[in-house]
């Protein structure tokens, strides 16, 4: 973030991965939502993006690549955001995404350090779409786990964090998207950052349909997660291991993660309804315990 003046700060932030399905229009709108992710993670408005790409030189048809790019195209249209242009350059595998530029209020910005003890905990998507994108790769998805985890994916995070912006000022203490590090990794950094510990109610997290099926097929960002993050988990014993491997499963243009004022919570509850977004209150921020996150 970059503060410009006293009323206005620029947000800066570039996320490309490799496909996680199949459609090349499909995989070209994942990679702009989850970009955008980021700055409405902030509580700021996206509004140019500059495509940065790699292809192989001869794998990979021109029609492909078009589709790629109209996918994306078409997903920054629906988010009110300019593509200025971009970059690309010859790479092994395909590679897409955005560099996007935001605006914020300096005095309205949501952190992820910022989570008072008391806080209602919202979850504004479910989890599991990092093993049902591994299970495209290998063709073991079926066709309603490939499609929920497609719906979730090219889902912007515009209008939850819209939503969130209705409540008073000051309503919102922390904010985060869940992307590479899982549930349980950017939770744990909401809470070290805030010097509290999160309370999570297992049972209220949603999940993706099919995905805890798929579960056991642990990918490496998985067990990355788990081994970073885990020694500040505590309740992990009593949890279902296809539930605990959905907690730190790597997620692709993930939902976001709220921490909201308990005298707003009805509030956001309401403010979340009437805008279409199905959160879910997953918990509450309490005392630091010793632990990052306490699951119940």
């Amino acid at each position: 973030m970059y503060r410009w003046d006293e009323k206005t700060a620029l947000v800066q932030t570039v996320d490309f991965f490799t496909p996680v399905v199949d459609d090349p229009a499909v995989y070209g709108a994942i990679a702009a939502a989850n970009s955008l992710s980021d700055v409405y993670a902030m509580g700021g408005k996206p509004l140019t993006a500059l495509a940065v790409a790699g292809f192989p030189k001869d794998d990979v048809d021109e029609a492909t690549i078009r589709e790629i790019f109209l996918g994306g195209l078409h997903k920054l249209r629906e988010a009110g955001v300019a593509l200025l242009g971009g970059h690309t350059v010859q790479d092994k595998e395909i590679k897409f995404g955005y560099a996007v530029t935001g605006v914020v209020s300096p005095d309205a910005v949501w952190t992820n350090a910022g989570a008072r003890a008391g806080d209602a905990l919202f979850l504004t998507k479910p989890l599991g779409t990092g093993v049902i994108s591994t299970a495209i790769k290998f063709e073991r998805a079926g066709r309603l786990a490939t499609e929920a985890a497609i719906a979730v994916m090219v889902e912007l995070n515009r209008a939850a964090a819209e939503a969130m912006m209705t409540l008073g000022a000051g309503s919102v203490h922390a904010c985060t998207d869940i992307t590479g590090f899982g549930f349980l990794g950017h939770a744990s950094e909401m809470a070290q950052g805030s010097g509290v510990t999160l309370e999570v109610n297992v049972g209220a997290v949603p999940l993706i349909p099919g995905a805890l099926d798929l579960a056991s097929n642990r990918s490496g960002g998985m067990k990355t997660n788990e081994q970073h993050f885990a020694g500040g988990v505590r309740g992990m014993s009593a949890v279902e291991p296809a539930v605990l491997a959905l907690l730190f499963d790597p997620q692709t243009s993930g939902g976001l993660l709220f921490a909201v004022d308990p005298a707003e919570a009805d509030h956001a509850e309401r403010a979340f309804e009437a805008a279409g977004v199905t959160a879910a209150r997953i918990g509450r921020a309490v005392p630091r315990t010793g632990a990052t996150i306490e699951l119940r």
